[in-house]
């Protein structure tokens, strides 16, 4: 650990575009509130760390005793080998890079990591995985809401019985708020799914080695209020504490 009392957790942020704060006439960078508070629920000491950032992961993750990846936008399709569709928004190619470049980090120095839902989609791509494009244009998926939340809906995830999200959810079976339009199709190498829909959809996937996991959906919407989704924040937190004591 870091030598604070509490595990230091590096959150990536993410681009604001400009205007997209009221009163500011430039962009900026940011996460949204409720991973931070799941993260100080769970006991930990969030920070952000930003896009575009000079110092190398191996610096940057120095201080850190565990990561968070959050979602956003899509990954550009160049990161997996493959031609965008028109479905493709808000892809930024400086955050990918700088995410990518951090998971391998982390994975090389078993650094406990929560990716959740472009973020676990950021992990399969980071190990050689794959991504479905647009699961709406795929009749073999159910709805699993749209990227920007308007109309979030809940469904069950089944998770793998002795993996360690089931470990840090306390269930087999979660209800998941989601909000996605894209999911992992090949998974990379050195990992395994854990975590499915009703329709097949991997919705979980970990490291075969360390404390690496990936959720589709959103654990941060309910986590205030549903103990098995605010398990995921506080299994990563007690796993930063474990790993440095």
């Amino acid at each position: 650990m870091s030598g604070a009392s509490r595990p230091e957790i590096a959150v990536a942020a993410y681009h604001l575009r400009p205007g997209r704060v009221s009163m500011w006439q430039v962009g900026g960078y940011a996460v949204p509130e409720n991973y931070i508070d799941a993260v100080r629920r769970g006991g930990g000491r969030a920070t952000l760390i930003l896009p575009g950032d000079d110092r190398p992961p191996v610096e940057l993750l120095d201080r850190f005793d565990a990561l968070l990846l959050v979602g956003g936008g899509d990954v550009e399709p160049s990161a997996y080998g493959r031609d965008p569709s028109d479905t493709i928004y808000g892809t930024e190619p400086d955050r990918d890079a700088f995410e990518l470049d951090l998971l391998r980090e982390a994975d090389r120095r078993a650094l406990p990591t929560l990716c959740i839902c472009r973020g676990m989609q950021v992990m399969n791509v980071a190990f050689g995985g794959t991504l479905i494009q647009h699961l709406p244009g795929d009749d073999r998926f159910m709805p699993h809401g749209t990227p920007s939340g308007a109309d979030e809906l809940l469904h069950d995830v089944k998770l793998a019985g002795g993996s360690r999200i089931a470990a840090a959810a306390g269930a087999e079976v979660v209800s998941c708020a989601s909000h996605h339009h894209q999911g992992v199709d090949r998974l990379g190498e050195g990992l395994v799914a854990t975590g499915w829909s009703e329709d097949g959809l991997v919705e979980a996937i970990e490291r075969e080695e360390g404390w690496m996991v990936g959720a589709q959906w959103h654990p941060e919407d309910s986590a205030a209020h549903d103990p098995a989704q605010q398990g995921l924040f506080d299994g990563l937190v007690r796993e930063a504490a474990s790993d440095g004591s």
